[in-house]
């Protein structure tokens, strides 16, 4: 039996590891863990691309460009990071979201993003 303080994913299980290089996370420890500091609630595991880089880039979040300060070395397509949930689902509605990973999906992303909207994109499932 899981413990109740373990981080699960949508499905009810183990949340897995989104990505180490780079480091991922709100608590950079490579999962979409949340918490109430986590303002954004950066639980949506993906594989960023192009698209979304730039769309991200539009609405004022460049995520490509290394912020040393804040330990955090700017992606490239094909890095998995975790993504805020309203963000993604903002790429959603605007055509440009990223594919995503499910298992290694917080839960409480389905605060923000059913789960209906998020299987369609889900890289992870057969």
């Amino acid at each position: 039996m899981m413990k109740m303080d373990e981080p699960v994913n949508v499905f009810g299980d183990p949340l897995l590891a989104c990505g180490t290089d780079p480091m991922t996370g709100f608590f950079r420890d490579g999962h979409c863990n949340t918490c109430a500091e986590d303002q954004g609630s950066h639980t949506v595991c993906v594989e960023v691309t192009e698209d979304f880089l730039e769309f991200s880039r539009s609405k004022g979040n460049d995520l490509t460009t290394p912020r040393d300060e804040f330990g955090f070395p700017g992606l490239a397509p094909g890095d998995r990071w975790c993504l805020c949930a309203a963000r993604w689902l903002e790429a959603h509605e605007e055509g440009t979201a990223p594919r995503v990973y499910l298992q290694r999906t917080h839960i409480r992303a389905l605060e923000v993003v059913p789960l209906t909207v998020l299987r369609r994109y889900a890289a992870d499932l057969n």
